[in-house]
């Protein structure tokens, strides 16, 4: 091997090739790549880009609907909403630029997200974003909270888009690798959506946004790495964000697309330049030839390799229909926005890149895309702890100590301190929010009785404990979400945040993940339309707890009949939909209370989940209900404690019936909602008739959060004072 081939093949492996990787380049080419050359490769091969670990099993997914438009392969996933209108809506992370540089991670995330929701050709709506920080008490911790959030408020805010919902949790298992999924909603005519896929060769290729820097170069290798002890030093692969650049974005790519003038689209995101022109080409079954200079750069001297690879933020490229660049200039200039032509399709299957005049790369792209790496990787399937007995979890001591110890845990107290920072009514279309009592965001459609509800779900340590059961919970929990709020769950997207694949354990959990969420959706009709995966994350071969997020979005017909749980009012009674069999396997009562992270996460039953939620559903269609909480972390106390703090009525609970009260109390099972009503007979009633579970839980009234036969009986200021006043002590 020579000198030169040596270096090539040790850049390789720099870049986060494997050698077997760099050896099939090499074979393809019939020849060594070049530097730039190799650039391109090392990102489009990354697991960031091609899902070489996970496309195998992504395969499982139902993709497919009465209401899918576009399912997974595209910049976002689409739906129909009815009335000639559709939802478009993706997740994705911003995990390891969020841990290096908080502020700016975050913030670029959220500008990521929007730009795959507007170059579909909808505008956004709503944001939401899927948080997990380290313990309080690690030395990085309340830093990385304050950057993310401020990031994600200062991004969203400026844009003009409210963010809505949310869920935000801390485990020392995030200590070296935070997660930052951000979440965006839009809204489109559903025969106006715009694809990347360029239709035929000699079209004009234009650029278009904010200027190219040597910002976030390999980001999409760096966010396909794991962590070490010098993580600090990849600050320079973290993208900066401009919000203000990013709202004339928006506008400047949907009048551009409302003239006709668009034949493909794609924003620039990881990987920049080299996968939006790599992709669209490919896509299009066309090549690609693009001219560097053309590009408009906002630093001295970059070189190709840089411009090919800068992650800069706030740019788009176009292929325009022939003839109309002059439509397009007109458009970006009165949006005060950069543009060059760079380039034009061909008809020859390959991207050429010419910079100073020479052509510094010549690639087929069929292996760029298609022939990308694809691994079976071996896994070793997880064993399930046992289901724990009521002999396992002890009762408290005091149980009303223990009702306020785990109402301001850091996970169960308020995030009003967190929410308060993003502007959630912009645009006045938000009908619920973080801020009021709803178990979902909803926002309404505007100018039609229509809302779209959304929410974002995983209880990691259920996928701990279990991958399996916790994939399924994730997606049955946001589709109980959509429910309590009055929506039809319609579909879902999804983020896969795990640890190395090449961990045979951490296949396993991926997998069984993956194979769990896939029958939840089947069994509930809830398929997959878009999605991320975020692997690698983990520090010094220390993996993060298994992390499945679930984005899902759902549809109210009318908005008039929707539920929150902020309703209650004295003298109405709290009715339990649903069997309470005492889960207390990974439940947070056992964490928080005896600091054990043990058993069986609650077993789903999927068909059980449908049959309740239809229930619970039916009831708030038809007016009987107004106030309705599903139960999740914390069980019954948790959900009933939330109601009469958003209501500022107290609640007093049975509980003396079970033979084992913090089994009833604090058990997690699924499938369960809470339900205030004046009249609990009718609804109790039309349970039994639909042949579903339901039985009186308590009573609204007085000034304190109590329970029967003096288990616990906790002044209700109390209570409320201890759930709003951790996160504000803890962030000083």
């Amino acid at each position: 091997m020579t000198a030169t081939a040596k270096s090539m093949a040790e850049l390789a492996q720099e870049y986060g090739l494997k050698p077997e990787e760099y050896d099939v380049i090499v074979r393809r080419l019939n020849r060594e790549p070049n530097a730039v050359e190799l650039g391109v490769f090392s990102v489009m091969w990354s697991e960031h880009c091609s899902y070489k670990s996970s496309r195998k099993h992504l395969a499982k997914f139902p993709t497919k609907g009465p209401r899918v438009i576009q399912g997974p392969g595209e910049n976002a996933g689409v739906v129909d909403i009815g009335d000639g209108q559709a939802c478009v809506f993706k997740m994705e992370s911003h995990n390891h630029p969020s841990f290096i540089e908080p502020y700016q991670g975050a913030a670029t995330g959220v500008g990521g997200i929007m730009r795959d929701v507007f170059t579909m050709g909808a505008r956004p709506v709503a944001l939401l974003n899927a948080l997990r920080f380290g313990d309080p008490s690690h030395p990085k911790t309340r830093r990385l909270v304050a950057g993310v959030v401020a990031g994600i408020g200062g991004y969203g805010n400026c844009v003009g888009v409210p963010t809505v919902a949310g869920e935000t949790n801390f485990h020392h298992g995030y200590d070296g690798n935070i997660l930052v999924n951000a979440m965006c909603v839009g809204l489109a005519d559903a025969d106006k959506i715009f694809y990347s896929a360029a239709p035929a060769a000699d079209l004009p290729v234009v650029y278009f946004g904010s200027k190219t820097g040597r910002d976030g170069i390999h980001g999409a290798t760096m966010a396909s790495a794991e962590f070490d002890e010098d993580s600090d030093e990849k600050r320079p692969t973290v993208q900066v964000g401009d919000p203000f650049a990013e709202k004339l974005l928006i506008e400047a790519t949907l009048e551009l697309m409302a003239s006709g003038a668009v034949a493909a689209i794609q924003d620039m995101g990881a990987a920049g330049l080299t996968s939006s022109s790599v992709e669209m080409a490919g896509k299009g079954g066309v090549g690609i030839e693009l001219d560097l200079d053309a590009v408009p750069q906002r630093e001295e001297g970059m070189s190709a390799y840089e411009m090919m690879l800068s992650e800069s933020q706030e740019r788009m490229l176009a292929i325009l229909k022939p003839g109309r660049e002059g439509d397009g200039r007109r458009i970006f200039e009165k949006w005060g926005l950069d543009a060059a032509t760079i380039g034009r399709t061909t008809d020859t299957g390959r991207i050429v890149l010419k910079h100073k005049g020479e052509v510094v790369c010549d690639l087929p792209l069929a292996p760029l895309s298609d022939d990308a790496p694809l691994y079976d990787r071996p896994w070793t399937a997880p064993t399930p702890p046992r289901r724990l007995e009521p002999h396992d979890a002890p009762a408290p001591e005091d149980y009303g100590a223990a009702v306020v110890k785990l109402m301001s845990c850091p996970d169960m107290a308020s995030k009003r301190w967190l929410w308060e920072q993003y502007d959630r009514h912009v645009m006045a279309d938000t009908l619920a929010d973080s801020g009021t009592a709803s178990d979902a965001g909803i926002v309404r459609v505007h100018g039609s009785r229509k809302a779209l509800a959304m929410t974002s779900d995983c209880t990691p340590r259920y996928v701990q404990a279990d991958p399996y059961e916790g994939g399924k919970q994730a997606v049955a929990e946001a589709w109980r979400n959509l429910t309590a709020a009055g929506a039809d769950p319609i579909a879902i997207t999804d983020n896969l945040n795990f640890g190395s694949p090449e961990r045979p354990e951490i296949m396993g959990q991926i997998v069984r993940a993956i194979d769990g969420m896939a029958e939840a959706c089947r069994a509930l009709d809830f398929p997959v339309v878009s999605g991320n995966v975020s692997l690698y994350n983990e520090t010094n071969g220390a993996a993060i707890p298994p992390t499945p997020t679930v984005g899902a979005v759902g549809l109210i017909p009318d908005y008039a009949r929707r539920a929150g749980f902020g309703g209650l009012k004295a003298g109405d009674t709290l009715v339990l939909i649903g069997e309470t069999h005492g889960e207390m396997g990974a439940s947070l009562y056992l964490r928080e209370l005896f600091g054990r992270e043990e058993g069986a996460p609650p077993p789903v039953d999927l068909a059980l989940e449908r049959k309740t939620g239809d229930f619970v559903r039916g009831l708030i269609r038809d007016g009987t209900v107004r106030v309705v909480h599903d139960l999740s972390d914390g069980g019954l106390v948790a959900a009933a404690a939330e109601m009469a703090m958003a209501a500022q009525v107290g609640v007093t609970l049975n509980a003396t019936s079970h033979p084992h009260a913090h089994y009833y109390l604090f058990g997690e099972d699924q499938a369960r909602y809470l339900i205030g009503t004046d009249d609990p007979g009718v609804i109790i009633s039309k349970a039994h008739a639909a042949g579903v579970h339901a039985s009186v839980a308590g009573l609204a009234g007085g000034t304190a959060f109590a329970s029967e036969a003096g288990l616990f009986d906790i002044p209700l200021d109390v209570l409320a004072q201890a759930n709003e006043g951790w996160m504000p002590r803890y962030m000083g």
